[in-house]
């Protein structure tokens, strides 16, 4: 179900928003009381237990705070120590999660009071910045999502714009200098209480089980895990997204930068060197550096481009085409495998997992090719059938277990298919 913003935040929240927008060079003075607002923390809480998540340094999870007595003891310690200025954050526990190349994504997780706090302050900064942010960022911002960003990159192909720098910002939320991040916020908000509780959770320290649980101080970056992580990472970057507009404005540069968070394409009607030079002045000056291994520019009707889990190219027929990466490709299938692999499973079990995934990942790639989507949905009939035939359901592979309408009137299972979209 949903979660619904209660009205008063709303209200809030539509305030900042129209004033922001109204008034691009007005720089806000009183906020910090607004983070403390019990409606504010309410509804920060129900956020932060939306996203679930696991227990922050302390060992606290949302499940102890309910059989405990719900939330409300919890918010309003939070309230009073934020009222009265003694509102500390707790170490943040570093985990690390695998990456699709191989590597291993560093990952910072509070406490579930400091997860709370930060919610908060990304409730009252959220609606300011998003006055100001660019129309062609669509990462972590409210009613914008991936497919816009895809739908952004299809119609800039389609005009034309067929040579591409696929950039990659390295480590971009580790390195962040924490400096002109905390400059970049007060360009808009000056209330000095709110700034210093932003530079609190910027620099409070992580404990990393690998390094012995040994408490270490960061000198820059804001870590993904924490809620307002991304907020801040979009207002720094967005210094990227509005340097390169006023230079496309003034005719010194030409094409459109599509953003979503550090993952950006940066396209172009001719080829991008003065373009690509730019990007990496711009983010040398912003502290930030370009992936060398990782970023390149391409010719998007000579070979694919991938971006956010899909590849990208322009047809001789002027078609542009999505599909799903390769890399992604080879996670869905693996998925898809480790599953079927599971005999201990019913079928019944084995339906209802497959299609959960389905649906969700199927949501996700339903802007690909029909003939990708189409043979995805005969690798996992061959997947069911190979499953029935080590399940020893039959004894030999039971295609009729994996034809026909039985799977999918009789048992539900989801396809692929049917969730391709009209493009």
């Amino acid at each position: 179900m949903k979660l619904v913003t209660p009205r008063s935040v709303q209200k809030l929240r539509t305030a900042l928003y129209e004033r922001a927008k109204r008034e691009p060079e007005l720089r806000f003075y009183s906020l910090y009381d607004k983070v403390y607002r019990m409606d504010v923390l309410a509804h920060a809480y129900a956020l932060c237990r939306a996203n679930k998540g696991a227990a922050g340094p302390d060992g606290i999870t949302f499940e102890d705070i309910e059989q405990g007595g719900g939330p409300a003891p919890m918010l309003a310690r939070l309230a009073e120590e934020l009222t009265t200025r003694q509102y500390k954050p707790g170490p943040v526990r570093r985990v690390y999660l695998p990456k699709a190349n191989g590597g291993e994504r560093p990952l910072g997780i509070p406490d579930i009071g400091d997860r709370v706090v930060a919610m908060a302050v990304k409730l009252v900064l959220e609606p300011i910045f998003e006055a100001d942010f660019d129309a062609d960022s669509y990462g972590f911002r409210p009613r914008r999502d991936a497919h816009q960003a895809l739908a952004a990159v299809r119609e800039c192909i389609a005009a034309g714009m067929v040579w591409i720098v696929d950039g990659d910002v390295s480590k971009c939320f580790d390195t962040i200098p924490h400096d002109k991040l905390l400059r970049t916020v007060a360009s808009r908000v000056v209330d000095g209480s709110l700034l210093a509780l932003l530079k609190k959770f910027l620099t409070a320290p992580v404990v990393d089980e690998r390094d012995g649980g040994r408490r270490t101080r960061p000198r820059a970056g804001t870590p993904q895990g924490g809620p307002a992580s991304p907020l801040l990472a979009n207002i720094y970057l967005h210094l990227l997204d509005r340097n390169f507009r006023t230079h496309v404005e003034r005719g010194e540069l030409q094409g459109r930068l599509v953003r979503y968070a550090d993952d950006l394409l940066l396209l172009c009607p001719r080829s991008p060197t003065r373009e690509k030079a730019w990007a990496a002045q711009m983010l040398g000056r912003l502290g930030l550096t370009l992936h060398p291994d990782k970023t390149r520019v391409a010719h998007v009707q000579k070979e694919w481009v991938n971006f956010l889990g899909y590849r990208i190219r322009r047809r001789p027929s002027g078609r542009v085409a999505l599909d799903i990466a390769p890399k992604a490709m080879s996670r869905i299938c693996d998925t898809l495998r480790d599953t079927t692999r599971r005999t201990f499973l019913s079928r019944k079990e084995l339906l209802s997992e497959l299609t959960v995934y389905i649906r969700g990942a199927g949501a996700y790639f339903r802007l690909a090719e029909p003939r990708t989507l189409w043979n995805l949905d005969r690798f996992v009939l061959a997947r069911i059938a190979r499953w029935a035939r080590h399940k020893r359901v039959r004894r030999l592979p039971e295609w009729s277990l994996a034809r026909g309408t039985s799977l999918y009137r009789e048992h539900g299972l989801a396809t692929w298919w049917h969730q391709k979209q009209p493009t």
